[in-house]
């Protein structure tokens, strides 16, 4: 694969315009990414501030290579939760042995999504249903919830899954902390209501929509801000409200992945997870974002620009990252036109980290947690689970097995579980596939199912329509639709395979179909095929059986019928 750069693409075309649309969607988001960015990084289990130095360089990286114009690239909710899971078992949290691992994924997940984007492995995201992934984010989320809990009541409680968790948390109930409940709370609530009632309410005082939409947005900050000056104010952490406390000012650091061995052959499985995860989302998000401005993202480009941005947040002190969705839809509203957009963002964010750190010292933490909470909750969709019951019992199956896995024995299983029951499912399904039996539609050259449609016969030739492509898991199905099918007519004497549908067959399905010619030629039949596609006729046109192969393949069904049965057509 050649090196691609897009930014070269749309830096051509650069005007002013687009630069202050671009700038003042950079404000928008900058005032969104430093509470978010603190938050994430206390929820993966770090200090503060490696959720500032996630969310400079790799929003730099992503704009040099990424092909989407409002992607916003930095630390997100399940992917700090993943991060957490992944590195918890091997360090404390919080501990300089800790950052360094965070350190070493997020270098091990940029290499594993680089080298996917060479190999143009884009297409492996695919094996991750979208039933599959909105339950494992849905489950994630109640389970950040659930986790962030235990700060709004100001108490400990731990849990290796969500009912342990719930179950800490009611034992913890007598030693709730009085104050820090009562600030988390009206945070939570304080930033509910902004999310939902603050834009409609100065829309309705005459502001301007845009206006509007962007004070509303500024809504976390306005909760930090408040929060921490009656912090300072009233010296309430002498009382027992826990606060952020010192938060380093100055640059992102010069960082290095931990060259032991052993800690990445047990960080590989959790880095691959957590890579194909992020690349899911991130992907997702741009392509839902780029279809409303009839754009379009490059997949494999995409893994490239994700692995560079990961691998740019190993060597500043950062963790895995990804494409948020919350922070890409603020962009996309607030009229980002570019990357370039994110690159404003960075620097807002470093001018942060230079000059806003002292400000964090009387932050609480109860409110980060509610700002986690408040974000983590409108990812939660369990209305997934009543469409797919209607639509399709065994995506609610691979749903409700990936929600109860993950809340039950962890995220990284829980996604395992979720994918593997769906691919499980999907040779269950294809193993068994729906072979109709056709008739001419009379007066056409149109061929129906015989159980659906009123159409026409003969008793010596059999239609059949094989509705999948011919693999090793379904082929013995065909083989015994054919046998009941010959043994019960003791008129027949063709069998015709309407192959409209086959788009694929394997070895195994060859050697079926050379079976079912040998066993029907035995018994007097002929077997013929029709309407087989191009790219399955190429690999057909050299094996024996097609040398072998007694009967026709005809170019139509019509054709077909019409050489062997004509008392049908006329």
């Amino acid at each position: 694969m050649s090196l691609s750069l897009p930014v070269l693409a749309w830096g051509r075309r650069y005007d002013r315009a687009t630069l202050l649309s671009d700038m003042l969607a950079a404000l928008i988001v900058t005032l969104m990414l430093i509470p978010q960015s603190l938050a994430y990084a206390l929820l993966a289990g770090l200090p503060p501030e490696v959720g500032l130095y996630a969310s400079v360089a790799p929003l730099i990286l992503y704009a040099i290579f990424g092909t989407s114009r409002v992607l916003a690239v930095g630390p997100v909710a399940v992917v700090s939760l993943m991060t957490a899971a992944a590195i918890g078992e091997h360090a404390v949290a919080g501990s300089q042995a800790y950052w360094a691992m965070a350190i070493t994924l997020a270098f091990m997940s940029g290499a594993m999504l680089l080298l996917m984007g060479v190999l143009r492995l884009g297409f492996l995201a695919n094996f991750l249903s979208h039933p599959v992934i909105s339950g494992f984010i849905s489950a994630s989320g109640l389970l950040i919830a659930a986790s962030q809990i235990k700060t709004l009541m100001g108490v400990k409680a731990e849990g290796h899954n969500f009912i342990d968790l719930i179950a800490a948390l009611v034992g913890q109930i007598q030693n709730i902390h009085g104050l820090t409940l009562s600030v988390g709370v009206l945070a939570t609530g304080f930033l509910f209501w902004v999310r939902r009632g603050l834009k409609p309410l100065l829309l309705r005082v005459g502001l301007n929509a845009r206006v509007a939409d962007a004070i509303a947005k500024a809504g976390p900050v306005a909760a930090i801000a408040l929060t921490t000056l009656l912090t300072w104010a009233f010296q309430w952490q002498t009382q027992g409200l826990k606060i952020v406390g010192s938060v380093p000012q100055g640059l992102p650091p010069l960082t290095g992945p931990l060259w032991d061995m052993a800690l990445w052959k047990a960080l590989a499985v959790p880095a691959l997870l957590l890579s194909v995860v992020g690349f899911v989302e991130s992907v997702s998000v741009g392509q839902t974002l780029a279809a409303k401005r009839r754009q379009r993202i490059e997949p494999d480009q995409e893994l490239v620009a994700l692995g560079a941005s990961n691998l740019s947040a190993a060597f500043t002190g950062g963790f895995p990252v990804t494409g948020g969705f919350a922070r890409s839809v603020v962009n996309f509203d607030a009229g980002a036109q570019t990357p370039a957009a994110g690159v404003f963002t960075a620097i807002g964010i470093t001018l942060a980290s230079l000059l806003l750190t002292p400000a964090l010292y009387y932050l609480p933490q109860a409110t980060l947690a509610a700002t986690i909470i408040v974000a983590v909750l409108s990812l939660v969709d369990l209305s997934i689970l009543k469409k797919t019951w209607a639509y399709s019992k065994t995506d609610f199956m691979a749903v409700l097995a990936t929600l109860i896995a993950t809340l039950t024995v962890g995220v990284e299983m829980g996604l395992v579980i979720g994918v593997g029951l769906s691919l499980a499912l999907f040779l269950f399904r294809t193993s068994r596939p729906h072979i109709a039996e056709v008739g001419l539609v009379p007066g056409t050259e149109h061929f129906r199912n015989i159980k659906r449609h009123q159409v026409l016969v003969s008793p010596r030739v059999l239609s059949l329509r094989v509705d999948e492509s011919l693999y090793f898991a379904n082929a013995r199905a065909l083989e015994d639709r054919v046998n009941d099918a010959v043994a019960i007519n003791p008129h027949l004497e063709h069998v015709v395979l309407q192959c409209s549908a086959i788009n694929d067959i394997d070895a195994s399905a060859l050697e079926s179909l050379e079976a079912i010619e040998n066993r029907l030629a035995d018994s007097g039949l002929a077997l013929h095929l029709s309407e087989v596609k191009g790219p399955v006729m190429d690999r057909l046109k050299d094996t024996h059986f097609l040398h072998d192969f007694r009967g026709h393949v005809f170019l139509t069904h019509y054709q077909a019928i019409q050489a062997l049965s004509p008392e049908i057509i006329h």
